[in-house]
């Protein structure tokens, strides 16, 4: 049995290598971690008895020449009390500290802790967008473990506690002084503290899907954020669950263009209603309006309809629809019709272009 081996170490490791090596071990294979495991109770057997062998000098030194330990060298600690006195291991990790590293290891918490939030995103037509929608989001979420209530613990174990074996206290050494103090795997009790809980693994919260309903209000903007309170992952120890944030795309609309909450819209109109004026209707997001156009109207030039835009989202209050004339000039089919225009210029003859 190589203790180097048993430890994942080289020969020459230091006495810091030497006790992180034994922590990290000990943290898996130590029976209160493995309850009712023997063969975790024997692996550990072998890792506390090459650390203790290790630590030593002297008895390192021995290991490492080849001669036999003896058979008075059994590891102890932990399982039975042991006079930390009679060996030269320095125990600044006593069982006692290390049972602290396994318990926050376990990943308890001291303290409530409010959960993470999560993000999705959510994609919307023009049309929904403007008018507002309701939206199932489909969430996978963390939430407060129901078997145990979040504390990640089941109830206490009946029997003794197998780091002090029930006595209540542990013995730790320094240097060639012993001292006693309360055990830190079961608060002095003497008895077996909660296992984790086996429906989440102790973590105090397990994974879920569910549909989220979400209210988009009208008049959502393309990359708008909209928030679910609550909807994020659930605390720790009872602290408040975190938020979803929904961020929005908005498809464009073949018509329709958003800038703010006003709507834009080009409408073609033939030359002679931009000549002489005209009334007409033109297509809003909520339906058709009337436009009186003036004569003389050039093409590019825009008109407001006041109240006909999309609704704020924080306020209510609507937007403009911004109507952009667009001249769209006739297919000249028949002399009749070239001769006009024709005519059209002659009595028009000013030069567009001048200036």
């Amino acid at each position: 049995m190589d203790f180097y081996v048993i430890l994942g170490l080289e020969h020459g490791a230091s006495a810091s290598e030497i006790k992180r090596a034994y922590r990290r071990l000990a943290r898996r294979f130590h029976p209160d971690i493995n309850p009712g495991d023997r063969l975790a109770a024997t692996q550990f057997q072998q890792i506390l008895l090459a650390y203790e062998t290790l630590m030593d000098p002297e008895r390192r030194s021995r290991y490492d020449a080849g001669s036999p330990l003896g058979s008075d060298q059994p590891p102890t600690s932990g399982f039975e009390g042991f006079d930390f006195s009679t060996r030269g291991v320095d125990q600044a990790a006593s069982f006692g500290d290390l049972f602290a590293d396994v318990l926050a290891a376990r990943g308890q918490p001291s303290g409530s802790e409010r959960g993470t939030d999560l993000h999705q995103t959510l994609d919307l037509s023009f049309e929904e967008a403007y008018a507002g929608v309701q939206r199932a989001i489909a969430v996978t979420r963390r939430e407060t473990c129901r078997t145990c209530a979040g504390t990640g613990r089941t109830t206490a174990s009946a029997g003794g506690c197998l780091v002090c074996q029930g006595s209540g206290s542990v013995r730790t050494a320094r240097g060639h002084m012993v001292f006693t103090r309360r055990c830190p795997a079961c608060g002095g009790s003497g008895q077996r503290r909660p296992q984790p809980c086996g429906a989440c693994g102790g973590l105090g919260h397990d994974t879920r899907s569910e549909a989220v309903q979400v209210r988009i209000r009208a008049g959502v903007a393309d990359g708008d954020r909209v928030r679910v309170p609550g909807k994020g992952h659930a605390g720790l120890l009872g602290g408040q669950p975190g938020d979803l944030y929904i961020a929005i795309h908005v498809a464009s609309h073949p018509v329709f263009r958003r800038e703010g909450d006003d709507v834009h819209v080009v409408v073609p109109v033939s030359i002679h209603e931009a000549a002489l004026g005209a009334r007409f209707e033109v297509p809003t997001p909520d339906g058709p309006a009337r436009l009186r156009m003036p004569p003389g109207t050039q093409s590019g030039q825009r008109f407001r309809l006041r109240e006909l835009g999309a609704p704020s989202t924080r306020d209510g209050q609507r937007g403009d629809l911004v109507v952009e004339v667009k001249i769209v000039l006739p297919r000249v089919l028949d002399e009749r019709s070239k001769e006009l225009l024709r005519e059209f210029g002659r009595l028009n003859s000013d030069n567009v272009r001048e200036g």
